[in-house]
C-alpha cells in the first residue's frame, strides 16, 4: 500500500536513550526509514541520556543517520510544554519513538510539518498506520516499525544490508574465505546476558560436532564475558574459528562482528546482542528462547526460525533452556541451509 505524500527532507526521531541491545533491536527501524526516506536528512535524537549511534554502533549507522545528539536534556520537565525545545530549528517529520504523553507534548513544541507518535494509542499524531490493530504490538521494534508505516504511508522495509566499512568486509573475508564445495560457515553465539537464557554450552558443542561432520565449518561468536570458552571449545573442535577472539585489529567491534556474520550460511544464537548482530547480517537464523518470549524479543530478519523450550514436551511446558532438544535445533539449521 502506498499513499502520495509530500517530499520529506528533514525527520528528527526521538528517543530517550540506547544502550548497545536498544541499539542492535533497532537497526531494522533504521533501515526501514532509510528506505522510505532515501534523500532525507535524519537526525537521531536521545533527549534523557547517552546513544550508543554516537559510540560504540556509530559505524552500523553510517548512511542510515546524518545526525546524531545525546543528552539533550528535552522531555522530561513540564515548564518545557511552554518553551520551544531545538529552538531555532524545525523538521518536516519528527517521529517520537517514546509512549510517555508528557514527552509526547513536549516534542510537539518542536517546529514541524508532520509529527507521528504512537502515544495515547495515537492520540497526537498527525498520521495513523494504516493496519489497525486492536492492541498495541508486544515487539519493540513491530511498534516501530509502524511509526515507519504510518509516517509513510507504505509497508516498512527493513531487509538489506548494513553500510559497513569496507575494510571490516575485507578482514571478514581474509579470516573466512571462501569454503570449500558443499561446506558452510555455521555462526554459533553461545553467550547471552544471563544464564537463563543460555543454551547450555555442551549442546552447541554437540551441534557444532554434528555439522563439522557434514562438512560444515564451526564459527564460534564469542563476547568478552565468553572468551575464556575458547580453550574448552578449541580443544573439544580443532575445525572451528574463533574471529572475534583471534583478529587483533578488530576484535569484538561490532562492524567487524556483522561483518564475519555475513561470510556465514547460517546461524545459532539464544536471546543476546549478538543475535541480533547475526540478523543485521541477513543470514539465516535459528533463535533459541526459553524464559524471555520471543514475542517481545526476537530479532527482525526475514529468514528467522524460533525455537521455544516451552513447546517440547520433556519440558512439561517448562522454560529452561536446556528443554530445547539438539535435534530440533539440527534439523531446524539443515532447514535453513537448504533454503538459504
Amino acid at each position: 500500500m502506498k499513499t502520495d505524500r509530500p517530499p520529506c527532507q528533514s525527520i528528527l526521531v526521538y528517543v530517550g536513550l540506547d544502550l548497545v541491545g536498544d541499539g542492535l533491536m533497532k537497526l531494522p527501524f533504521l533501515r526501514a526509514l532509510r528506505r522510505a526516506y532515501p534523500t532525507a536528512s535524519i537526525t537521531w535524537l536521545a533527549g534523557k541520556g547517552k546513544t550508543v549511534y554516537a559510540s560504540k554502533l556509530a559505524p552500523l549507522v553510517t548512511g542510515l543517520l546524518d545526525e546524531v545528539i545525546e543528552d539533550a536534556d528535552i522531555g522530561s520537565r513540564w515548564r518545557q510544554l511552554f518553551a520551544r525545545p531545538l529552538k531555532g530549528r524545525s523538521f518536516d517529520l519528527i517521529i517520537d519513538t517514546q509512549r510517555r504523553v508528557l514527552t509526547t507534548l513536549i516534542l510537539r513544541r518542536i517546529a514541524h510539518k508532520v509529527f507521528v507518535s504512537g502515544a495515547a494509542n495515537y492520540l497526537f499524531s498527525d498520521r495513523q498506520p494504516f493496519i489497525k490493530r486492536e492492541k498495541k504490538p508486544a515487539a519493540m521494534i513491530r511498534q516501530m516499525l509502524d511509526l515507519v508505516e504510518a509516517a509513510s504511508g507504505a509497508s516498512a522495509d527493513s531487509s538489506g544490508a548494513l553500510d559497513l566499512a569496507m575494510d571490516a568486509r575485507d578482514a571478514a573475508l581474509a579470516d573466512l574465505p571462501e569454503p570449500g564445495k558443499g561446506a558452510g560457515y555455521i555462526a554459533l553465539a553461545p553467550g547471552a546476558g544471563g544464564e537463563h537464557k543460555r543454551w547450555p554450552l555442551e549442546n552447541f558443542i554437540t551441534l557444532a560436532k554434528l555439522m563439522a561432520e557434514k562438512g560444515h565449518i564451526p564459527v564460534f561468536f564469542l563476547g568478552p564475558d565468553e572468551a575464556d570458552w575458547r580453550p574448552a571449545l578449541g580443544a573439544a573442535l580443532p575445525q572451528a574459528l574463533f574471529p572475534l577472539q583471534d583478529n587483533k585489529v578488530y576484535g569484538i567491534a561490532p562492524d567487524f562482528t556483522i561483518a564475519v556474520a555475513e561470510r556465514c550460511h547460517a546461524g545459532v544464537a539464544g536471546d543476546c546482542g549478538i543475535g541480533h548482530m547475526l540478523a543485521a547480517a541477513d543470514i539465516p537464523l535459528i533463535s533459541l528462547f526459553g524464559p524471555t518470549p520471543p514475542e517481545k524479543f526476537s530479532p527482525c530478519t526475514r529468514r528467522l526460525t524460533i525455537l521455544k523450550a516451552q513447546d517440547y514436551e520433556a519440558g512439561r511446558g517448562g522454560e529452561e533452556m536446556a528443554m530445547i532438544p539438539v535435534e530440533a535445533v539440527e534439523k531446524a539449521l539443515e532447514t535453513a541451509l537448504s533454503e538459504a
